[in-house]
């Protein structure tokens, strides 16, 4: 794959990327949430559309600041191949769940007590949430017929995150593509973030990034299945990275 990826991230300013990832993953919880808020969690077009042009738009907005990675899955899948550092990745993961939580609290602060938000069906209740990564599978809606199930989400989650990081190799990373300008890589990401949400999201959410999940929960303090939301995307992710290169990298490229 073409180096110039690796090359880029290594000139970029780290704390100017640091703040960048914060402002891109706080743009997507608050958009994200919000929508959920606003549609009662029913309108999935409107979900999904929403949190695709949010990855398109902050993409195309800082990608030259620091990779637009927004996703600690993709940041740690980045780092596997050699792309950046272990110390640069887990600095941008902070700053992605702090990103997220910040977002996650201000809804909390705004929306709670203000407007009628989404219910949760759980064991011990009824829980207000804005916008919790939980769907048919993860939720523990008994009332539905359907057993609560981690095995179902991490398939899903890995699935769709695999999907995510796929498309980011292709369009992002290997720039053989031809799309080096931000504003033509963005709409592949957010298009596939789009269609992920539209398939997945009534079983698991559709979270695809475990700092959106973290958010939320850390705000709600509701922590049921959190720990599939990080496994299932870094998997995923990582395995659609490492694919890429072994089945797509140029042989006689360093870096593949």
């Amino acid at each position: 794959m073409d180096s110039r990826y690796k090359t880029m991230l290594r000139g970029m300013n780290l704390p100017r990327g640091l703040l960048a990832e914060f402002i891109g993953v706080f743009t997507l919880m608050f958009i994200a949430g919000g929508t959920v808020i606003a549609t009662g969690g029913e309108n999935l077009l409107a979900i999904a559309l929403a949190s695709g042009m949010t990855v398109a738009l902050m993409t195309a907005a800082l990608f030259h600041v620091s990779g637009a990675q927004f996703n600690p899955a993709v940041s740690i899948t980045v780092t596997l191949l050699g792309k950046q550092t272990w110390k640069r990745c887990g600095l941008f993961i902070l700053s992605q769940c702090a990103g997220a939580t910040l977002a996650s609290f201000l809804l909390t602060w705004v929306m709670i007590g203000n407007w009628t938000l989404p219910v949760l069906p759980t064991d011990q209740g009824a829980v207000e949430h804005i916008g919790l990564t939980v769907g048919l599978f993860s939720d523990l809606a008994s009332t539905e017929g359907v057993l609560d199930s981690a095995i179902r989400v991490l398939v899903l989650e890995a699935v769709a995150s695999f999907f995510l990081m796929f498309t980011i190799m292709g369009v992002v990373v290997d720039q053989r593509s031809g799309m080096d300008s931000p504003t033509l890589m963005c709409l592949p990401v957010g298009m596939i973030v789009a269609a992920n949400i539209l398939c997945v999201g009534p079983m698991t959410g559709a979270s695809m990034n475990p700092a959106r999940s973290l958010g939320p929960a850390i705000a709600m303090d509701f922590w049921h299945m959190q720990w599939v939301y990080w496994v299932g995307p870094i998997v995923g992710a990582s395995f659609a990275g490492l694919l890429y290169r072994a089945g797509f990298g140029k042989p006689n490229d360093p870096d593949s």
